[in-house]
């Protein structure tokens, strides 16, 4: 049974990367949702996450694949009741359409967005929500005519109180203390 899984992958930020980890998911016929990288909290340590709909045990062939790589550190798969998420979505549609109607301003308070940018010509609008959330404003502001849209991938956090990179990384310190 397919399902939305959030994967995160840390590792060092190395030329290329991106381009390894995608090929993990085309090489198993994973399509990925959407993808975002950033620092992480650990100094040196960038975070990629993506999100991709599949079944659970091809995640984790996915998943075994992406930790062999030598630039991963390693790599976590979560379900959606394991981690806190948001996206951003940026809305530009016509000045006019605000001026002409209390539609648009009303559509903007509902939906707790706000305005970023006004001029002449357009204004830029920013939602943060789930994806559904961005997608249903972008469906009501499509009538005033929306110029230009784009939503972020996923940015998540687990619900864990501590890091599982850290834990990992302390769990590895661990073992190579033991040996020495």
């Amino acid at each position: 049974m397919k399902q939305e899984f959030t994967i995160s992958i840390y590792s060092e930020n190395h030329i290329g990367l991106l381009s390894q980890v995608s090929t993990v998911f085309t090489r198993r016929n994973v399509n990925i949702e959407s993808i975002t990288s950033s620092e992480s909290a650990i100094p040196g340590i960038h975070k990629i996450t993506i999100v991709a709909i599949t079944e659970k045990e091809l995640i984790d062939k996915v998943q075994t694949q992406l930790d062999k790589r030598i630039d991963v550190v390693k790599s976590f798969v979560f379900t959606e009741d394991e981690v806190i998420h948001q996206e951003i979505a940026l809305y530009k549609v016509p000045t006019e359409a605000i001026l002409e109607s209390n539609e648009v301003e009303r559509l903007i308070r509902k939906h707790n967005a706000r305005i970023l940018e006004i001029s002449k010509e357009y204004t830029v609008i920013e939602k943060t929500g789930h994806k559904s959330e961005t997608q249903e404003l972008f469906e009501k502001l499509s009538q005033f005519g929306v110029t230009q849209f784009t939503r972020s991938g996923r940015v998540a956090v687990t619900k864990l109180k501590k890091e599982l990179l850290s834990s990992y990384l302390d769990k590895l310190e661990n073992e190579k203390i033991i040996k020495d």
